[in-house]
């Protein structure tokens, strides 16, 4: 059996999470877990093993998807259909200073805000974002004309650190600087509460790396990024 040698909670931050602030969410056992798939498609293995792949199945049903990063990333088989694979960049800031909050009305986006939500998400692809994911923490987002055009929140949560996730902005409203203002807000409730952010960000999506190096944040490690189908 094949387990990766950590360091750090968030050398495995999918596991690390689902091991303990987000273990009573979790899906599964000592050898795969993952969230309810109406709340996050993500999950993680212990390990590498065709012992952990079976458990990964017995965990998601054919037709079902599963988004896996960190150092167990499995080669799966043909009971598989991949459907995106990457490379993820891990960031930190460790900076707890404050950052500038810009001018800007937002508010505090709960259950009857979803619908909308998904369709942001699915328009401008920040990464998964489900009927239920909103119950993973604190969401914020800036209306234009009544309509959702910005949002920001917060996702896995490991030790004292706090994922800052689903960052996206609608076409029409780009250039307003609505993704900063919204980023240090997420990022100064952190701060206050005595959590450190961190996030995960496509190495291809350079100018989105080169945002957050302007916000404070630094590379910590990088991991694959595997996102599969069961189809048999």
């Amino acid at each position: 059996m094949t387990r990766p040698r950590l360091k750090h909670p968030l050398d495995h931050p999918i596991w690390s999470c689902l091991t303990t602030r987000h273990a009573h969410l979790a899906r599964g056992g000592a050898l795969a877990r993952r969230y309810p798939a109406d709340i996050s498609p993500i999950g993680a293995l212990s390990g590498t093993g065709r012992e952990h792949i079976d458990a990964l199945e017995a965990l998601v049903a054919v037709g079902d998807d599963i988004g896996i990063f960190g150092p167990s990333v499995p080669a799966l088989d043909g009971c598989w259909e991949t459907l995106h694979e990457a490379r993820l960049t891990q960031m930190i800031r460790t900076d707890r200073s404050p950052l500038p909050e810009e001018d800007a009305t937002v508010l505090a986006l709960g259950a009857a805000d979803v619908r909308e939500m998904l369709a942001l998400v699915e328009l401008t692809k920040p990464g998964p974002f489900r009927t239920r994911t909103i119950e993973l923490g604190n969401y914020i987002g800036i209306r234009e004309g009544g309509r959702l055009v910005a949002m920001a929140g917060e996702r896995m949560w490991v030790d004292s650190f706090r994922e800052l996730s689903a960052v996206c902005t609608h076409p029409d409203a780009k250039g307003r600087g609505y993704a900063k203002a919204l980023i240090a807000r997420v990022v100064n409730r952190m701060l206050r509460a005595g959590e450190t952010p961190f996030l995960n960000v496509e190495n291809s999506k350079t100018r989105v790396v080169e945002l957050y190096s302007g916000l404070g944040f630094t590379v910590r490690t990088e991991y694959p990024l595997l996102h599969a189908r069961r189809i048999a």
